[in-house]
């Protein structure tokens, strides 16, 4: 039990650490980085969103609403949800809105859209669109995938419904459950050796994120989004150097960041975190993700 407290802190703790990292340097070109930091490696806030040192984004923020629902509703409504009832969901959606009206410091817009559409339709999903291809589903899906650890089901069906609160999109979709499914691996103890032959195997079933060769993208797209993720978490075994080359590829890095964070931090636990950036996490945030993380585990029955 203690192992898997370690390791569902190292992924929340570890998304964090990788969406404060990465801010600093979204929207820039590697070589734009190159210019201006040599080798991006400090948590120092700033950046096109003028943070805080050890502020964090979206990312975070909106992973804790989806969190602070899923503790909200309980057991109880985990419960109902596998047996079809929508009510979780539709907390789920509020929490979102609540998280929208409350002007967190960035919002995508392919979520932005969504919660508007559920603020006036109040409808849990819109259509099928081709333009819902981002990675802002995928990159708050963790709390879902602790919340749900133990019960396969329906840890896909709350992974689609927060997905498509915002994102109604095949390769979001596809994404959302893979990258998810990764992290339960991880979380119960999959090595890195393990992790490069299921990313080997699951990139041969979804062609679409195929990552061989590396093209170098790291927009918010989520198939470039995807491959720069797995090609640097597979490409290093040590958390700080697969975070680092992560970030310093630029564009969408809070969220290429807080993804490769995540995984890594699951494979490598929260005790092997590096300490300092650890320290500049801002303070209530290492306190809600820690207490999040132990709350969303006692939801499986897995109390540490």
């Amino acid at each position: 039990m203690r192992d898997l407290l370690d390791r569902a802190l190292g992924a929340y703790l570890g998304m964090a650490i990788g969406d404060a990292l990465g801010a600093t340097v979204e929207f820039m070109r590697p070589r734009e980085i190159a210019q201006a930091y040599g080798v991006h490696r400090d948590i120092i806030g700033g950046g096109w969103l003028k943070l805080s040192r050890g502020q964090v984004t979206d990312d975070t923020t909106m992973s804790l609403a989806l969190g602070g629902a899923l503790l909200q509703g309980g057991s109880p409504a985990l419960a109902a949800l596998a047996h079809g009832d929508d009510t979780l969901v539709r907390h789920i959606g509020q929490a979102y809105v609540q998280w929208f009206k409350a002007r967190p410091v960035d919002c995508g817009n392919t979520c932005r859209r969504g919660i508007l559409r559920f603020m006036v339709e109040g409808t849990l999903e819109g259509p099928l669109n081709p333009g819902d291809g981002g990675n802002g589903a995928l990159m708050r899906n963790l709390p879902a995938v602790l919340a749900t650890l133990g019960h396969d089901a329906l840890f896909e069906q709350l992974s689609l419904a927060q997905a498509r609160l915002t994102h109604h999109h095949p390769l979001s979709d596809a994404a959302t459950l893979g990258l998810g499914q990764l992290l339960r691996l991880l979380l119960g103890g999959l090595d890195h050796a393990g992790c490069q032959a299921w990313v080997s195997q699951w990139v041969a079933d979804n062609p679409s994120f195929r990552l061989t060769p590396y093209r170098g993208r790291a927009t918010a797209y989520v198939v470039d989004t995807v491959q720069t993720v797995l090609h640097y978490l597979t490409l290093h075994d040590d958390f700080e150097a697969a975070l680092v080359a992560t970030v310093n590829q630029g564009d969408d890095a809070d969220t290429t960041g807080a993804l490769v964070g995540m995984l890594a931090g699951a494979r490598c636990g929260a005790a092997r975190l590096p300490s300092r950036w650890l320290k500049r996490l801002q303070p209530d945030v290492k306190r809600a993700v820690t207490d999040q993380t132990c709350g969303l585990l006692a939801l499986t029955g897995r109390t540490p």
